[in-house]
């Protein structure tokens, strides 16, 4: 049987695809009980495009085919900030699966739990910090970073929705954390 943190490297289509997890699930019929494997994995580019998938079959490399191949089917695109991290803090939920998503300076590395691990590996985060608040189970939580992923916006978006220009949206980030700092040194000075 495969490790759940077994990693390979598609060489035709230069895909990364990380293996979340693997349960052995049992139906029982007439003559006894049928057992079989399913698969959850993960699967991404490296460069923002990540998707995941899962696969139930009799023996375990077809569980983990079918789950790949229904991850590839199931990507989506996520903008990146300087190709390492995310623009934004997020929450996101699935059932009674919450994470939370924040963007981390450069050097932090990820911070996270194996099955978001495997997904920002994927996606090609090389800065995040993340936090599982609720269920730990590994489908809860990848479906929750997944509706995390989908409500991330870069400035270009933001801008393009409010009828401004990118500049704009990046000084108001950078302006709202400086002027803040500014504040306080104003009040420092006048007491």
């Amino acid at each position: 049987m495969a490790r759940p943190d077994q990693q390979k490297r598609n060489e035709d289509s230069d895909m990364l695809e990380r293996l979340v997890g693997i349960n052995r699930v049992a139906k029982t019929v007439k003559g006894g009980r049928r057992m079989a494997f399913a698969a959850l994995m993960v699967v991404g580019d490296g460069r923002g495009r990540v998707g995941y998938g899962k696969g139930k079959a009799r023996e375990v490399p077809d569980a983990i085919r079918k789950a790949t191949e229904d991850a590839k089917r199931n990507m989506i695109r996520v903008p990146l900030r300087e190709a390492r991290t995310l623009h934004h803090d997020v929450k996101g939920r699935y059932g009674a699966g919450k994470v939370l998503l924040r963007s981390a300076p450069q050097g932090t590395g990820i911070i996270a739990g194996g099955p978001m691990r495997a997904v920002f590996e994927a996606l090609g985060v090389q800065d995040i910090v993340a936090k599982a608040i609720g269920s730990t189970n590994p489908y809860s939580m990848v479906n929750a970073t997944f509706a995390a992923l989908k409500t991330m916006q870069s400035p270009r978006q933001v801008a393009s929705r409010r009828n401004k220009k990118v500049n704009d949206i990046i000084a108001n980030r950078e302006g709202g954390q400086s002027s803040g700092a500014a504040d306080t040194a104003d009040a420092d000075q006048a007491a």
